[in-house]
């Protein structure tokens, strides 16, 4: 592709599937709180208040949000506090860093920012709630930035996955039972892979995507669309 991206949270996980898939043809830049060695690195806690970030070049042809946050709680063991971190994660953290890269952005033909929300927000799972709460408004967010970035040529869409076997998710596949009962819970017999999450983002950063935008596209294992009898 032979692009300049920046990673948000490339250090773990489906950001550091994005790093490796995408390294060899790409200039990239992991922006976090931990250093990915062999690129740049911008150092930033996008639980802060920031305005700018500083290095980022002056021309960024992708922007990848991959920092999020799994808080699985019955509704009334969630307290408010609960609900503003993963807010402050998943859409204001995002919200900041698109507005930092903003111009960068735009000075690109064809550039595409890639947000992440989950199968929960279509699905209604149980213990959910702040979690889906927050990426709902990461897809309404998707959609309304879509609609503006469009004349500046900048596309917005995000990717929905379903369980995927990342640090995040550690504890939920913690022994062999819960993984199977995991595997079991998707159509396709298994969790998902952060290498399945990394091809879908490699393919929206790409011009072969130019005339997608505004869409949330369900990476899911068949979740949120088929019941196999």
């Amino acid at each position: 592709m032979n692009k300049q991206i920046a990673i948000v949270g490339g250090t773990s996980g489906i950001g550091a599937s994005v790093v490796k898939l995408l390294t060899t043809e790409n200039s990239l830049i992991n922006i976090s709180r931990s250093e990915v060695e062999g690129i740049a690195n911008i150092q930033l806690d996008v639980t802060e208040d920031f305005e700018e970030i500083a290095g980022l070049p002056d021309q960024l042809d992708g922007l990848v949000y991959c920092p999020g946050s799994i808080n699985l709680k019955p509704f009334q063991s969630l307290k408010p506090a609960d609900y503003q971190r993963d807010f402050d994660i998943n859409v204001l953290g995002a919200v900041k860093t698109i507005k930092a890269s903003l111009k960068s952005l735009k000075k690109s033909k064809n550039a595409s920012i890639v947000l992440f929300s989950t199968v929960a927000v279509s699905q209604g799972m149980s213990f959910h709630a702040s979690v889906a709460a927050a990426k709902g408004a990461i897809e309404g967010l998707v959609r309304t930035l879509a609609a503006e970035f469009a004349k500046s040529g900048i596309r917005v869409n995000a990717l929905a996955p379903s369980l995927t076997d990342t640090p995040m998710a550690a504890t939920l596949l913690a022994s062999e039972e819960k993984r199977k009962a995991s595997d079991e819970r998707h159509p396709l017999g298994r969790v998902g892979k952060p290498e399945d999450l990394a091809h879908a983002v490699k393919y929206l950063l790409s011009d072969e995507s130019s005339w997608m935008t505004g869409q949330v596209i369900h990476l899911d294992g068949g979740m949120s669309a088929i019941r196999p009898l």
